[in-house]
């Protein structure tokens, strides 16, 4: 049985401010936990009778048997998966960000939910860095985590002031974003490295971002001057030029 103290404490793993204080994330499910357990430090671990039994070749050390009873009460899944983990979150400095491969840079995405898609998108195309502005979803919200897929163990999420960190970038470097007005991905030179810009739900890129980006990019609607959808969701747009860039490596 789980103590009120520790319930308390795993449900306040919600709040980004507890986390942060903390230093913890919350993971849950059997392929995501045992993901993550090789890139992050396992600091506690649970799971029901039934899990460990189904389990009994690739059991995190030290977990703890809990009731399903107890797993309700502590997980943020409707049908919770049997085994939950509480891990370190990692400090990762904006000073040791690679820059010099293509990097994915962020401008305030709100949802966590297109948050942890783009971290997954970034993983398949073989993007290694992310960098968020500061107003972007916590990578390490339970919403987040869980939508990553395990993506979060071989992509590093910073956060920065994003319009400071792109004005210290070397001039040559190109900075790709993606506006309603703009070359078309498929006909403009792509180039391997650099950073790709990806704008807000709602409002796009900012004009202080805006004005820092030297290679301007739009994804045409097909058929051409008909009228389509307003815009794409930011997860798929990003996936659209993810893919367009890692296709030209294919030529």
């Amino acid at each position: 049985m789980i103590s009120k103290n520790k319930l308390k404490v795993i449900l306040s793993l919600s709040q980004k401010k507890i986390r942060d204080e903390l230093g913890l994330f919350v993971a849950e499910g059997t392929k995501l936990v045992l993901d993550l357990i090789p890139t992050f430090k396992l600091k506690e671990c649970y799971a029901t009778k039934e899990w460990l039994a189904e389990n009994s070749e690739k059991q995190p050390k030290n977990v703890q048997e809990i009731s399903f009873e107890d797993l309700k009460k502590i997980s943020n899944q409707k049908s919770p998966q049997g085994i939950i983990a509480l891990f370190e979150k990692p400090i990762y400095r904006i000073e040791e960000a690679n820059h010099q491969q293509l990097t994915i840079a962020l401008d305030d995405i709100q949802d966590p939910g297109n948050l942890g898609t783009i971290i997954r998108i970034a993983d398949w195309f073989g993007i290694r860095t992310i960098i968020c502005s500061l107003l972007t979803a916590d990578a390490f919200g339970p919403k987040t985590v869980q939508s990553t897929m395990g993506a979060l163990a071989r992509v590093k999420v910073y956060y920065t002031d994003l319009e400071h960190y792109l004005k210290l970038l070397p001039r040559e470097l190109p900075i790709y974003g993606t506006f309603m007005e703009g070359e078309s991905i498929y006909t403009e030179k792509l180039t391997e490295n650099g950073l790709i810009v990806m704008g807000n739900e709602g409002n796009g890129i900012s004009p202080a971002i805006a004005k820092l980006i030297n290679r301007r990019l739009t994804i045409p609607n097909y058929p051409k001057n008909e009228a389509t959808s307003e815009s794409l969701n930011v997860a798929v747009a990003t996936s659209i030029v993810c893919s367009e860039f890692r296709r030209r490596l294919l030529k």
